[in-house]
């Protein structure tokens, strides 16, 4: 009894769909690229002692960000928002204003954006007042530490390579199956 060989176009479709699922699987499970933006510098400088506080608070990255969804804000060594407004994008520069300083101590400055590939890069800066103003604190730092948006869980991508696996192994075996034969 002789094998049957499998039709040129059946051949072909189940050799497309075999490298189509490769091909998938190898996207999502390829490293991300490591060329995103990053930040460059930050005025007032990470670590500087100041006597007064700044009327801005502003961060330069080496390429340009997207406006949507960038955060900047200036927490104080009393847990509280220092920063008034909310930040401006203009390209790769991204600030936000500062209301008058209050007690002295370590603000922290604290990014989070997206670059103009997707990335979101975040961090954090500091500067020393050395000097107490005479400023007014904005609400509690911490009630929005709860509020931490991780970006995409990683199990989206998993249930996602499952189904295209699934799909690839049921297309392959609906094209290799073989045709009943008439007596």
């Amino acid at each position: 009894m002789r094998k049957r060989a499998l039709p040129l176009s059946r051949s072909v479709l189940l050799t497309l769909a075999v490298l189509a699922c490769l091909g998938l699987v190898g996207t999502w499970s390829a490293p991300a690229a490591s060329a995103h933006s990053r930040l460059v510098s930050s005025d007032p400088a990470d670590g500087a002692s100041l006597s007064a506080g700044p009327p801005t608070v502003t961060l330069t990255f080496n390429e340009g960000i997207q406006s949507a969804y960038a955060v900047l804000n200036v927490v104080g060594p009393d847990d509280h928002f220092w920063q008034s407004g909310d930040p401006k994008v203009d390209g790769s520069v991204v600030s936000v204003g500062v209301r008058e300083l209050g007690p002295t101590g370590k603000y922290t400055i604290n990014y989070r954006v997206t670059s103009a590939d997707g990335h979101v890069i975040s961090g954090q800066r500091s500067f020393e007042l050395t000097v107490a103003g005479t400023g007014e604190p904005g609400p509690l730092a911490d009630a929005s530490a709860d509020q931490s948006d991780d970006g995409i869980p990683v199990w989206y991508f998993i249930v996602g390579a499952v189904v295209v696996l699934v799909v690839g192994l049921g297309v392959v075996f609906w094209l290799t199956r073989r045709p009943k034969t008439r007596s």
